[in-house]
């Protein structure tokens, strides 16, 4: 790594720290009162029809969590199927197929945001605004209010309760998401970041272009000749068609609620969306900031935060690790080039590393760090294509998710997954010393530990027999652009994308199909709520535990030893069930490679 490496994660990281904890003091008071507190509030629970004063039982809580995300589910799929006959669609794109609405209203609904499609050919304003950012906002306080009523059950004792999903809902969306949103979409406004409803503008290029055009027969297609191969006209291009929409407005959304999803293909690569070093330095900020700012919720909230420190600090070692090796991968270059004697320097480096699919405005180094803060989270979002990165700079993304998006994870879902975590190495410290376990004053019993298992194992699952399903079935690898491991490679990577809710993409895979349509939504739909479910299982009974008293033999749950053992928990649980898989790809490839 350069020296510019580490300042650029050094600095990432205090940035981080500085702006997390005291957001996450203010999210614990914003859902700590009871009830409607304001005016405002009130006004709008009774509007509603809400009972603020209404407490709920996990069963409650979660059954009107999972039917909210259905309708919400339901209600784009809608939009895309009538987008042609609606306002705000200057560019008159069609309705949306039936299999790709499917699949795009479960992937923003479960916070993944996997797109199939181009946004900026495909998408109307109405359908981009109306039905993807608000889920934007939507699925990203689903995932803030498993979280806090996960907390909420290690906070209360003896209590059938864990609080009101309609009342916490609210409030994290007006009062945490919407605020920080607006903000951060004004910062990326100034600095050029496209916020308009007009029609896409064409405008005159300096200089013409000369190249050869597809030659098309009656139907549309690609003619071809008499032995198959396809017919070209010289052509003459003198204009460009420049892209616009609600840009600013759902980028700040994307990157805070660790959606993922952008207005345009190319992602945080295009300029429209992310056109500086600054804008591209508070995007990855952004992504960290809830997640990293619920840690400080949680000590908050349990009354120790000394425990908020240990998870984060977990967290932050399996990040740092992964980040390092991300920007040190790709700053190793490719071997052929050297061996071609093309920009050899170094040996076998190259001289600027590897830069394909990346952005010269943003380089190595960022282009490293965003990839690894993007999987990390549950994000998704891209300045630079995945699929161009070195063999094992591509393992690193990979690897982040199969972790199970526990490393800061998304807003919500990272801390509840890494809690998760934390209660089996609890489970595991116990089998070693012969105790039973506690975790905050809570025992670990058989219900816990069966509903950890289930959290913990339902995206292995996923990821593993989807992958085997798609290697199997003929239309599974058709979308297959790169054969051999690199192939493999993109398969594996799109499941485990899905299954995980992140939403990035090895971009060689072609899945905008009625197969891979399905089975990824499939994958993204219980890779959340079969998760969800089995969590907020948890919070109930440990909300309805009685707390006891910490004792001369009782596990520290704070402090470096139990990092540790938190951090050997996560690689060993979480990233074994996958080790056989990576070896039949990425490592593989590596091997090709340096061969």
């Amino acid at each position: 790594m350069t020296g510019a490496s580490w300042g650029l994660l050094a600095a990432f990281l205090a940035v981080l720290l500085a702006l997390a904890w005291p957001l996450g003091l203010v999210i614990a008071k914003l859902l700590e009162a009871e009830g409607g507190r304001g005016r405002l509030e009130r006004g709008f629970h009774r509007l509603c029809g809400i009972d603020a004063q209404q407490q709920m039982g996990w069963l409650h809580y979660t059954l009107a969590l999972v039917s909210f995300n259905a309708i919400g589910a339901l209600a784009v799929y809608a939009l895309q199927r009538t987008q042609a006959w609606l306002p705000l669609n200057p560019q008159h794109f069609a309705n949306v197929s039936a299999d790709s609405s499917f699949n795009t209203a479960l992937s923003f609904v479960t916070n993944t945001d996997w797109q199939g499609y181009a946004g900026e050919s495909t998408m109307s304003h109405l359908t981009q605004m109306l039905g993807l950012a608000v889920q934007n906002f939507l699925s990203a306080a689903t995932g803030i209010a498993v979280a806090i009523a996960l907390i909420r059950g290690f906070a209360r004792h003896s209590a059938k309760t864990i609080g009101n999903v309609w009342v916490d809902l609210t409030r994290i969306v007006v009062g945490l998401l919407l605020p920080l949103s607006v903000v951060f979409a004004l910062v990326l406004c100034s600095q050029g970041v496209v916020q308009s409803l007009a029609p896409f503008r064409t405008v005159a290029t300096v200089e013409q272009t000369n190249y050869d055009a597809p030659v098309l027969d009656a139907q549309g297609q690609p003619a071809r000749d008499s032995r198959g191969n396809a017919l070209t006209a010289p052509a003459i291009a003198s204009t460009q068609t420049l892209p616009t929409g609600p840009v600013a407005s759902q980028e700040a959304i994307k990157m805070l609620g660790t959606n993922g999803g952008g207005v345009f293909n190319a992602n945080s690569a295009h300029p429209y969306e992310n056109p500086t070093a600054l804008t591209d330095f508070l995007q990855m900020l952004a992504i960290f900031l809830i997640p990293a700012a619920l840690c400080f919720t949680f000590g908050h909230v349990v009354k120790d935060p000394r425990q908020g420190w240990t998870i984060l600090g977990a967290m932050t070692v399996l990040f740092v690790a992964g980040a390092i090796a991300a920007m040190a991968f790709e700053q190793q270059g490719n071997p052929q080039f050297a061996a071609l004697g093309v920009d050899q320097a170094h040996g076998a480096l190259q001289a600027g590393g590897n830069m394909e699919g990346k952005e010269t405005r943003f380089g190595i180094a960022a282009s490293g760090l965003f990839a690894a803060v993007t999987t990390a989270a549950s994000c998704g979002a891209v300045n630079a294509m995945h699929d161009s990165f070195t063999a094992l700079g591509g393992l690193v993304p990979l690897v982040n998710m199969q972790l199970g998006e526990v490393v800061f994870g998304g807003v919500g879902s990272g801390l509840y997954g890494m809690l998760v975590f934390a209660i089996l190495a609890v489970f595991i410290a116990g089998l070693m010393i012969g105790r039973t376990p506690e975790y905050l004053g809570k025992k670990i019993e058989a219900h816990e530990m069966k509903m950890s298992s289930i959290a913990i194992l339902v995206t292995p699952l996923l990821v593993l027999v989807g992958t085997a399903i798609a290697v199997t079935l003929d239309a599974g690898r058709a979308a297959i652009a790169n054969p051999g491991a690199h192939g493999f490679s993109e398969l594996l990577y799109a499941l485990t994308s899905a299954a995980n809710n992140n939403g990035s993409a090895f971009a060689g895979v072609s899945v905008d199909t009625p197969f891979w349509n399905v089975l990824l939504a499939v994958a993204m739909w219980f890779g959340r709520f079969a998760v969800i479910v089995p969590v907020m299982a948890m919070a109930g009974s440990l909300a309805a535990k009685k707390k006891l008293a910490g004792g001369a033999g009782t596990l520290p749950t704070h402090g470096p030893l139990f990092a540790s053992l938190l951090v050997g928990t996560v690689l060993l649980v979480g990233l074994l069930n996958y080790v056989p898989a990576l070896a039949l790809g990425p490592v593989v490839e590596h091997l090709l490679l340096w061969k």
